[in-house]
């Protein structure tokens, strides 16, 4: 699931939650300097005026009411292997991305538990319904393996496919003609891939999932990177819904993640519940874009 843009937002709260939201009418010193000083107050009058500062106010009330309603749902056992998988994905190359990404560890598990927590809250919140079951099961496709040949001219295409109906090898022809450096030397293969996979072009998973074991493209498949001659490797069965039935709900849930309006809706949710209040009349709104949002879109 992918909540990244108020995940980031969230790093800022341990930096500032300490003193920025909670200095009303304190006069003690955060700095001073020759002639003069700036206290709590002073700071706190600048900070929840700045969209930042908004956005960590409703981004702790949003954590905290998350924890309140769905804490007992994601322990730590749960944060930590969420933790370990994604250390072990990405090996030596892990303290990296977190420097990266402007993360510690730490920063990081937070994150990770808001997630859960958000993941669980759109599992209570939005429920699927049996139409969403038939639909994400009508476009589910298992995961294929195929070669391609991939080249800048239509004619090329054309003239790869007539050598491969007169018997030449695809290895060779991928080998000989396919501009796609990183798999020509491995006879066109690419990783497998299903129907949620979102780094290939469209048009060349619906050419490829048309495809029985053994068979290839007749016409050239134009995609914004050329013309590819595409042959299926293994094409599985599709089997039952039933059989798939978790990874379909897993995929269904996945794809309203990355709606940020159901996301908002399903916040709006939870905070009506915990009946918040905001004292401070210039935050009054920092919570608007969720508590107005529609559940039913």
């Amino acid at each position: 699931m992918q909540f990244k843009k108020s995940l980031k937002t969230l790093l800022l709260i341990a930096a500032f939650s300490g003193v920025a939201l909670t200095a009303t009418g304190c006069s003690k010193t955060v700095a001073n300097y020759k002639g003069g000083k700036i206290t709590q107050e002073d700071f706190y009058n600048k900070v929840k005026k700045s969209p930042a500062g908004q956005a960590i106010l409703a981004n702790m009330i949003i954590n905290r009411t998350l924890q309140q309603q769905y804490g007992s749902q994601v322990s730590k056992k749960k944060v930590n292997t969420a933790y370990d998988n994604a250390r072990k994905q990405y090996g030596a190359r892990f303290e990296m991305v977190l420097q990266q990404n402007g993360m510690t560890p730490e920063a990081y598990k937070e994150s990770i538990q808001t997630n859960l927590l958000l993941q669980a809250a759109l599992k209570d919140i939005k429920p699927i319904t049996k139409a969403q079951e038939k639909k994400a099961w009508k476009e589910y496709q298992p995961k294929v393996r195929v070669q391609h040949i991939l080249v800048e001219k239509e004619d090329t295409a054309k003239k790869v496919i007539e050598e491969l109906g007169k018997g030449a090898s695809f290895k060779d022809l991928a080998k000989k003609y396919s501009t796609d450096t990183g798999t020509s030397k491995n006879a066109g293969k690419i990783e497998p891939f299903d129907s949620s996979d979102t780094t290939l072009d469209a048009d060349f998973k619906e050419a490829a999932f048309k495809l029985k074991t053994g068979e290839y493209t007749k016409k050239p498949v134009k995609t914004q990177f050329g013309y590819h001659i595409i042959k299926m490797i293994k094409h599985p069965s599709k089997g039952s819904f039933q059989s798939h039935k978790s990874e379909i709900i897993t995929r269904i849930y996945q794809k309203m993640a990355q709606d940020q309006n159901v996301i908002k809706s399903v916040l709006g949710v939870v905070l009506k519940r915990a009946n918040v209040n905001i004292k401070d009349n210039d935050l009054k709104n920092v919570l608007t874009q969720y508590m107005d949002a529609d559940l039913k879109k």
